[in-house]
């Protein structure tokens, strides 16, 4: 098996991705109203700076989704019907003329895709633990000023059209099948995941805004299949383009800053032997989960050794990555995978 993946340097809003030609999207956008994007969206409209330096937090807000908006308009575009869209974005919290409020992203990218026609499906709530003793915002134990604090980031989840139809028997389909019990724990609508420091080196702002490999790659596994195509439009540093390296699909992004790209090629660095261990855990977490069960399980898996939970899961079949190259030459940032079958 092979894989293909693209790396463009481009604005999102009218990227050169053609028309219908990607099966999922996954990506985390720049969240309107945290400080550290203001510079880059008052950069790409002028309103967003005039709104903020004058205080006005709603105007702001409104100036920066209508930016995300023409993204999601070319999100429809690329996307196939039936395609599904994944969205990660965590709402504000902000004191602008002397006012604090909560600013909420999620609900305002889920009315703009909604408003595109896309069908909304039940969203994730991607907890991110924290221990710091300082968290909390406001007046400290008096009532009544004190806030909550915001734990949490939205997984926001659309389907472009109907269901999506596959023929009786989709060898790509059962291959990329998943154990019962990551299932189980995968459509949880609670997740738990450590965020991920990517700072910029030289630059104290966390640029990319903590979006673990963990989580891209688990909604690859989820929401596409083997040979299917992924794309994102906030590239940033190709977190979602490894998911897919390491998932055996294809993929395509773009990133508006070039320095972030610039890193992706590190990256690859021993891709195999990590694709290979987190492979060995996955596998390993299966063994265990079988040893564990009190009920004997009914179904044998058709190329491993051990069984399974259900009849949908014995076609299963995993993938090493073998070899991980770049394309020489100019323009997009181009790669290949190889794979054999474990």
């Amino acid at each position: 098996m092979r894989t293909e993946h693209v790396l463009h340097v481009g604005d999102s809003r009218e990227s050169d991705v053609a028309d219908e030609s990607v099966d999922l999207v996954v990506t985390s956008p720049p969240y309107p109203m945290i400080e550290m994007w203001d510079e880059q969206f008052a950069a790409l409209s002028p309103a967003v700076g005039r709104a903020l330096g004058e205080g006005r937090g709603d105007d702001a807000f409104d100036a920066m989704h209508e930016l995300l908006d023409a993204v999601w308009g070319e999100v429809d575009r690329v996307l196939r019907p039936s395609g599904i869209a994944c969205v990660n974005v965590g709402d504000a919290t902000r004191s602008l003329d002397g006012e604090f409020q909560c600013f909420p992203n999620h609900a305002r990218v889920t009315q703009a895709f909604r408003e595109r026609g896309f069908s909304p499906l039940p969203t994730v709530l991607w907890r991110k633990p924290t221990n710091r003793l300082t968290k909390f915002m406001g007046s400290g134990m008096l009532p009544t000023n004190a806030y909550v604090t915001l734990e949490h980031e939205h997984v926001l989840v659309f389907r472009k059209g109907p269901r999506r139809q596959f023929p009786p028997h989709d060898e790509s389909r059962y291959e990329s099948a998943f154990f019962w019990e990551e299932r189980n724990r995968w459509f949880s609508d609670l997740w738990e995941l450590h965020g991920a420091s990517q700072a910029r080196e030289g630059d104290g702002r966390d640029r990319s805004g903590s979006f673990p490999l963990a989580l891209p790659l688990r909604l690859v596994r989820m929401y596409s299949t083997y040979g299917d195509r992924v794309y994102d439009p906030f590239a940033g540093t190709g977190t979602t383009t490894l998911a897919a390296m390491l998932a055996g699909r294809d993929s395509v992004g773009t990133e508006l800053e070039p320095d972030l790209l610039s890193a992706f090629d590190d990256r690859l660095d021993g891709l195999p032997e990590r694709a290979r261990q987190r492979l060995d855990a996955r596998l390993d977490r299966h063994r265990t989960f079988v040893r564990e069960r009190d009920e004997p399980l009914e179904y044998d898996a058709v190329h491993y050794d051990f069984p399974v939970v259900t009849k949908q899961e014995r076609h299963v079949r995993f993938y090493d990555v073998t070899d991980a190259e770049a394309a020489d030459g100019e323009g997009p940032r181009q790669y290949s995978v190889s794979y054999e079958p474990r």
